[in-house]
């Protein structure tokens, strides 16, 4: 038996020794524009007002290290990410009358991403990566407004009947590929994450804001 930890323990000293640790900073875009609409754009029915329904546009930045040892690697990131989304609404009440209201929503979140990933192509001056892993998303001040609220005769809904649900934390699954050349890293990606923001009416959900989001970034790893 000691004789087996001593061997598992001087093949993870060994692995963690030929490691390779990188560490860097990156920024870049995101869009909430999610592809739940394929089959409405296969029928023609996917039009510019679905896509300003359903895009925010915002960006991130901050920093993250990579411990790969060979092809595979992990990669814990920290970044803070902003955006603004302005749209209109338009919901039925309990007597079937149409209420609208423009909903205007600030989104601000601290993501942690834990991706786990593997060099499809490793050449000495750049490689093909794709990774996979969760993702954990914190609220920092996101915010939620509503204005302009326009009643069907007959609909007793005021826009103080507007509740807010901002949630403090979700987590999700975000998915990628990526290409490093010399010390510059592009990263495209996908995340599925849970709804953060929504909004309801006695205590109904009439409206959510998916936080499903595209990413694409450009690090620099300075070491």
């Amino acid at each position: 038996m000691k004789k087996l930890t001593f061997a598992a323990a001087f093949l993870l000293i060994a692995g963690l020794v030929s490691a390779q640790l990188n560490f860097g900073i990156k920024a870049g875009y995101n869009s909430s524009l999610s592809l739940s609409n394929v089959s409405s754009v296969q029928n023609g029915d996917y039009t510019l007002d679905n896509v300003k329904s359903e895009m925010s546009n915002g960006f991130h930045a901050g920093a993250f290290a990579r411990l790969g040892i060979k092809k595979v690697y992990i990669q814990p990131e920290l970044l803070y990410s902003m955006g603004k989304k302005d749209y209109t609404i338009t919901f039925q009440d309990v007597m079937d009358k149409n209420v609208t209201y423009d909903k205007f929503v600030t989104i601000s979140t601290v993501d942690i991403p834990v991706l786990l990933g593997y060099k499809v192509l490793d050449l000495k001056l750049a490689n093909l990566r794709v990774f996979a892993g969760p993702k954990f998303r914190l609220n920092a001040g996101s915010k939620l407004e509503f204005d302009n609220l326009v009643s069907e005769d007959g609909s007793d809904v005021t826009i103080d009947d507007l509740s807010k649900d901002i949630k403090n934390s979700q987590v999700g699954l975000e998915a990628g590929v990526g290409v490093d050349f010399l010390m510059l890293t592009l990263d495209a990606r996908f995340n599925l994450i849970g709804d953060m923001y929504q909004t309801k009416v006695n205590d109904v959900n009439i409206d959510k804001l998916s936080a499903n989001t595209f990413v694409i970034s450009l690090g620099w790893k300075i070491f």
